[in-house]
């Protein structure tokens, strides 16, 4: 004769009363932005590391060669500045805009966006980890065609520090930009196009002295979000800098910057989900 405890008797009040009630099991916390922007940042640099280092040797070889060719056409003043200004910018545009637009063409077209949409971070965390990565790439190619070009030129050297805040912020709008690209083209040969013609775009644009450009030309220009570095740059060469237009240009490229990574974000949510 089998004995059934009282609690699990239909109608019991045992049963309602003292039933132990289960927990729901907790959630993983949601990964935050930094951090998660942090790792993408490391994996990014240490997976590209060997594969762009040849890349940013041409481009950093380009914008001398351009130095040199520009050197027996410009003599000195304010076109130099431009000069140098616009080919230092350019190694920006070569491997933030440029490559960063084929990194991103490539990964949707081979369905790598499926791996990171997998990862518990946030979409902003991908586009700015891998921007972040791409542009710290640009940091040593731009000191030496800027060095170089201000011997070049006989320009001053005192100001060059101003790099440490040109390089991030046109970095920033140029590989927001370059990400959109690679991110809303609908093939990786469309994303390679569109990152050259902006390659393209700098360096006509950037490198040539504004002065002998007709208006139209310089209309375009002021469009470009690099023009407001190679400007923020080229100031720092004379011998009273206007610090406050070279704040202004700077914020300019801080606000592209912005704009250009959000839209690159709302691009990559986008094509993830597909």
């Amino acid at each position: 004769m089998s004995v059934v405890p009282a609690e699990v008797l239909p109608g019991s009040a045992l049963a309602v009363d003292e039933q132990p009630v289960r927990e729901a099991a907790e959630l993983a916390p949601r990964a935050r932005l930094w951090p998660s922007m942090a790792a993408v940042y490391r994996a990014q640099l240490s997976r590209a590391r060997v594969a762009r280092i040849p890349l940013l040797f041409v481009a950093t070889f380009q914008s001398v060669g351009i130095l040199i060719m520009m050197r027996g056409v410009v003599e000195g003043g304010r076109e130099a500045e431009a000069v140098v200004a616009g080919s230092a910018v350019l190694v920006v545009a070569f491997v933030a805009l440029n490559l960063l637009a084929q990194y991103f063409g490539q990964l949707r077209a081979s369905g790598g966006l499926d791996h990171y949409a997998t990862l518990p971070v946030p979409p902003a965390a991908v586009v700015l980890g891998a921007a972040g990565a791409y542009a710290s790439f640009t940091v040593p190619g731009t000191l030496v065609t800027a060095v170089f070009g201000s011997l070049l030129f006989g320009l001053p050297l005192t100001h060059l520090w101003v790099l440490a805040l040109v390089i991030p912020l046109s970095g920033a709008a140029l590989a927001g930009l370059g990400a959109a690209f690679g991110l809303l083209a609908p093939r990786p040969e469309l994303a390679t196009v569109l990152g050259q013609l902006g390659m393209s775009a700098a360096l006509l644009l950037g490198v040539l002295p504004p002065d002998r450009m007709p208006e139209p030309v310089r209309f375009t220009r002021d469009l470009l979000p690099s023009t407001y570095g190679v400007e923020a740059l080229a100031r720092t060469f004379r011998p009273h800098p206007d610090w406050a237009f070279v704040l202004g240009d700077l914020a300019v490229c801080a606000v592209v910057g912005v704009v250009s990574l959000a839209v690159a974000t709302w691009a990559y949510r986008r094509a993830a989900v597909r």
